[in-house]
């Protein structure tokens, strides 16, 4: 079965990484969310793709400089506020699984302390994964957990799975074009899943298909 991932939610419908987006992907059946974190002023951790509020929402400012209490004051669409990831996670409560991506510096042990209070409340291992480009960060969470991590990555390079394997990784989250079956395989022989990212085309969805990816994050999960 391809995992049916929904890319910041479902962000073709809703505003991305907003309450309102993870509402959809679970109403269309995802079987996982994707999502953005970074660690704002207060130090609390943020559900938003950049590292400013220029893009999403109604103001500007970086996220690292600004506190809980002003970002949830911003317009992220449709008068949707950027949520923490604890808000998230609460929202999910095990209706899909989600996969964190480390954005920010520094996001690698508060979100350990997250997963682990989430645990504590019956989430499962297996109902995570934490995904990154940044390389240290990943590498940074892996130390503390045995959640499964994901690389994330643009341009493959015959580095990509000496380096999945030296962070003990789960997967290879790769931008969608230029895979091919022989990738898919190698990853597979070297016990890789592959979920490529954003594959929202209807064609390249089937393409993707049939070239025996373990899921696709999509902004349109009902699509996959």
């Amino acid at each position: 079965m391809v995992l049916r991932i929904g890319h910041r939610g479902a962000a073709g419908y809703e505003p991305e990484n907003t309450l309102r987006s993870f509402r959809k992907a679970i109403e269309l059946k995802a079987d996982m969310v994707e999502l953005d974190v970074h660690v704002c002023k207060s130090g609390e951790v943020v559900v938003i793709h950049d590292d400013t509020v220029n893009r999403t929402t109604n103001r500007t400012g970086k996220v690292h400089e600004l506190t809980l209490s002003e970002l949830q004051r911003f317009d992220a669409g449709k008068s949707e506020r950027i949520p923490t990831l604890v808000e998230v996670m609460s929202l999910i409560d095990g209706a899909a699984g989600i996969n964190i991506e480390l954005k920010g510096t520094g996001t690698a042990e508060p979100v350990h302390r997250i997963t682990e209070e989430f645990m504590e409340k019956g989430w499962k291992k297996s109902d995570f994964m934490v995904s990154s480009f940044n390389l240290e960060e990943l590498s940074a969470f892996e130390s503390l957990s045995d959640i499964r991590i994901g690389q994330l990555y643009v341009h493959y390079n015959e580095s990509i799975l000496e380096k999945a394997e030296q962070l003990n990784a789960f997967s290879l989250n790769p931008y969608y074009k230029g895979i091919t079956m022989d990738f898919v395989k190698d990853a597979h022989d070297s016990d890789l899943r592959v979920f490529p990212w954003t594959v929202n085309d209807p064609m390249d969805i089937v393409e993707m298909k049939a070239l025996n990816v373990d899921g696709i994050i999509s902004d349109y999960p009902d699509r996959v």
